[in-house]
Order: structure tokens, then sequence, then C-alpha cells
């Protein structure tokens, strides 16, 4: 089998997109052969059954002529296209690929919708997202997949335990991320601390992680809370073992891959968001919480600071076995290729 693969970036080391890189080799692993086009990437990232080919660099319109033109080059024997959360190029490869039977797949995970989402769900053969509720918009062609989440450097780490509650925010500094609401409930919890590790790529995303700051020292929380740079992805697990708990509070939608790869190192988790009701079903205590409600937040905090280093360890346990069987990387590329060879 051969597959084309269009992506923004191949990169391991990025703090955003590194994710994709494990999706590329996991499906390689089960293709004869994968072209990967993409805007820029790392030599030597990937698999030698996988050739790149890269169209960045210029004018938007440049970049989309570079890429049909690579597009084009690979489509005589190709058995799919998959575009990954780039609804543009599943719009742009449509007219290319669906005329020689080659089926146009779209990979998307997030709650926004878009004009141009609407267009690329028209164009594409399937839509491949997390579960129904991960997708913004109602359609047959939807298949859940799972996250596809690479566990391999994550492990059960024994973690720090004793009288302070460390907890971790990992993810974008965007108010889709509801930080501010977790920061007025960590100050209502006097034993807990808050790091948060972001990235800040966007205007948006940098005044609001500016704004943060500021509200940290409005909240006299400056020797309990601090925003940080963002983690390489080889050091999230060190990150994860260093801590009692992630919290999560991304806008209800597409589930945070953050969540699941906590999971994978054993660390309990705190999310607002519904989405992840199917992974907590069954635990006490509970560990979801509202969205804009610090106080609710709060509580959980403190259900959760009461618990004993091993009771905490077996809700991470729990939560990691639960992760690996829905959401692995592997599983993940079987079902795009289950999807493809229908």
């Amino acid at each position: 089998m051969a597959l084309i693969f269009v992506t923004q970036q191949v990169d391991p080391a990025d703090p955003v997109l590194g994710a994709t890189v494990a999706k590329l080799r996991a499906l390689a692993a089960q293709v004869d052969e994968l072209v990967v086009l993409s805007l820029d990437a790392v030599p030597g990232t990937l698999p030698s059954n996988c050739r790149v080919k890269t169209f960045g660099g210029g004018s938007k319109a440049t970049r989309g002529l570079r890429f049909a033109r690579a597009l084009a080059s690979e489509l005589r024997g190709a058995d799919a296209v998959l575009a990954h959360m780039c609804p543009i190029y599943a719009v742009l490869a449509a007219p290319l690929a669906r005329p020689l039977r080659v089926p146009v797949l779209l990979w998307f995970a997030h709650w926004r919708a878009s004009p141009l989402l609407r267009a690329a769900t028209a164009a594409s053969t399937n839509v491949l997202s997390v579960d129904r509720r991960s997708f913004p918009l109602e359609t047959s062609k939807l298949v859940p997949l799972g996250h596809g989440i690479d566990f391999a450097g994550l492990d059960c780490a024994q973690h720090p335990g004793g009288d302070e509650l460390r907890a971790i925010v990992l993810g974008r500094t965007s108010p889709a991320k509801g930080i501010e609401t977790i920061l007025r409930a960590v100050r209502a919890v006097p034993e807990a601390r808050l790091d948060v590790y972001g990235t800040s790529g966007s205007d948006e995303e940098r005044a609001h992680r500016a704004e943060l700051e500021r509200l940290i020292g409005e909240l006299g929380l400056d020797a309990r809370a601090a925003i940080h740079e963002p983690v390489p992805r080889d050091r999230i697990g060190d990150v994860h073992a260093n801590a009692d708990v992630l919290v999560n509070n991304m806008r209800a939608g597409a589930p945070d891959k953050a969540v699941y790869e906590a999971c994978g190192s054993c660390l309990p988790v705190l999310a607002s968001n519904p989405s992840f009701d199917d992974l907590f079903a069954g635990i006490e205590p509970q560990l979801r919480f509202e969205r804009e409600s610090p106080d609710d937040l709060a509580a959980r905090l403190r259900e959760l600071a009461a618990l004993t280093a091993e009771e905490r360890a077996k809700i991470g346990r729990t939560l990691r076995e639960r992760a690996i069987a829905r959401h692995s990387v592997d599983s993940w590329a079987a079902g795009v290729l289950g999807v493809v060879g229908r």
C-alpha cells in the first residue's frame, strides 16, 4: 500500500506539531511507501520507506502551486491522500485525486468550524477524528479512530506526593484553554501550586500570556504559580513525573492530547471537557469539573490533595490502561489503513 500524507511540519522537536511524527512513523510501519508533503521537514526524521517533499516558502499562491505539482506527481499508484489538520489541503487535493479514484481523507480534531472546513468535508471521501464529538460538523463521512498518542516514551512515574499538590497545564496560552479559571481555583487551595508550560505563537496567545502573568500577581500567586516556556516533546515525561495532577480546561470539542499523554505517565488528570467522560467513568473522586467554575475545580483539587500517594497512583494506572487501549498511535494507524482499504 502507498499513502500520501500532507502536513505542515515534520519536526519531532516542535512543541505543537512534533506529535505528528509518531503518526507518520506508525503509518510507515504498516505501508509499503509513505510520501509526505510538508511545508518543511527535518532531514532524517522518518523511516527509509518514506519520501518527503517540501513545498514551503513564498506566498500562499506559490505554496499552493508547489503543493499541487508535488501531489500530482505522486498520485499514480497512490492508494489514498490524507490531509492532516489542514482542511485547505483536502480542498486542493480533491480535484486532482478524486478523478483518478484516489480517496481523499481529512484528519481533523478541533472545536472550531469554518466555511473552509465545510468545503473540505464536502471534498473528502472520509473525515477522520478522535470521536464524533471532536469534529464540529455533522457528517456521515466521519470515522472515529481515537487520538493516536505515542505512549512509547511515557512510563508510569513515581510522582512527588507530600504536602504540596503540584498541578501542571500543558498547551498553548490560548483563551480557549481556560487557564484563568485554573489560576483562580489554585488561589482557593493553599496546598496547591500551578506550573503552566505553553507556546504563545499567535498575537492572541501572546496577549493572553501577558494577561495571565498579570493575573498571577493580582491573585497573590507569585510564589505558587508560574508560566514557563513550552516543553520539548522528549521532556514531557519528566514534567509529568514532577507533578501530582494535570489540569485541562480546554473548551468542549476535540479532546486535548495533553490529557492522554498525562495518562500515559500514570498522572491523574482533572478536565472539564465532557469528551473525557468515558475515560473518567467510575473513578472516585470525580475527575471532571465545570469549565467556568473555580469553586468546582478547587473542590476537585482538595479531594485529590486529601488522597494518599498510592491512591493517586492507582487512579493514574487506571487512566493509563484506558488511554493506551483506546488511543495508541499504532491502533490509530491501523484504523486509517482500514478506512483506505474499504
